[in-house]
């Protein structure tokens, strides 16, 4: 390993500004190249994003556009998110091919593992909203539903329901990541977040009585893997920082033995 220093690259602003464009305009070509093919089978993907409340309802019933372009623009609006989440690794990529020439090589060495699995996690939360907390949700709404009223879903309301669980439960499933970035950055230590563990089980409840709909059983679904992921981006990172300590300490012992210039 080279002990020389290491020389960032540098650039003016307009070659910044220049380079910005550049990703930015690569990132939305492939959300369009993907929006395509999205958008032409934007009513499929509708059905299976509607699927699991389908499942729930009556025979008979099903979800209603209450406006004349409702049916129109609700698949579409869900094709180009779809299109967004698919494209989204090589977003980032672009994000991160712009803002490594300024990084050291030790960041670039946990960055990229974070940024991937970040985008694993949150796919993984996405999921884990679709396949289990969605059928809890819906069942527990129709259960709720008063006998002399027809629950009957309009297609748009329906989407922002969903799209806001997507979000909330992809983001939750970032506790991870969020917890590694605050030991790496020494924003917290480890001891602080293993004596706060009380607290934050407290927290993750009140999150997910925040984002999940009023029933005890989809809260708990989401806090019970919010708390675990909390636990787990706590072992991750006594892993990390026990080796981010032992390359420190063996950089030191090399420049301590080597002889030195006058």
């Amino acid at each position: 390993m080279s002990d020389e220093p290491e020389n960032l690259a540098e650039g003016t602003l307009i070659s910044h500004l220049l380079e910005l464009r550049s990703r930015l305009l690569r990132a939305f070509i492939a959300v369009m190249i993907v929006f395509v093919p999205c958008a032409f089978y934007s009513n499929r993907l509708f059905d299976y994003i509607a699927a699991p409340l389908q499942a729930k309802l009556p025979p008979g019933q099903h979800l209603i556009a209450t406006t004349v372009t409702g049916t129109f623009t609700a698949p579409l609006k869900l094709a180009f998110i779809v299109a967004l989440l698919i494209a989204m690794p090589y977003v980032l990529y672009q994000a991160w091919a712009f803002v490594s020439p300024g990084l050291y090589r030790r960041e670039k060495r946990f960055t990229v593992p974070l940024l991937v699995s970040s985008i694993a996690l949150f796919y993984a939360g996405c999921a884990f909203a679709y396949w289990v907390i969605f059928p809890l949700v819906f069942r527990f709404f129709i259960i709720t539903t008063p006998r002399n009223v027809q629950l009957m879903a309009d297609i748009n309301n329906y989407l922002s329901f969903v799209l806001h669980l997507f979000v909330g439960f992809g983001v939750a499933f970032e506790t991870p990541v969020a917890v590694v970035l605050l030991v790496l950055t020494n924003l917290l230590s480890l001891q602080k977040l293993r004596r706060a563990r009380r607290y934050v089980l407290i927290i993750v409840f009140v999150v997910a009585a925040a984002i999940t709909p009023p029933d005890a059983m989809s809260q708990t679904a989401m806090a019970i893997p919010m708390y675990l992921l909390y636990e787990g981006g706590i072992l991750f990172a006594s892993i990390m920082s026990k080796s981010k300590a032992a390359a420190a300490a063996a950089a030191e012992a090399g420049t301590t033995g080597t002889p030195g210039t006058t």
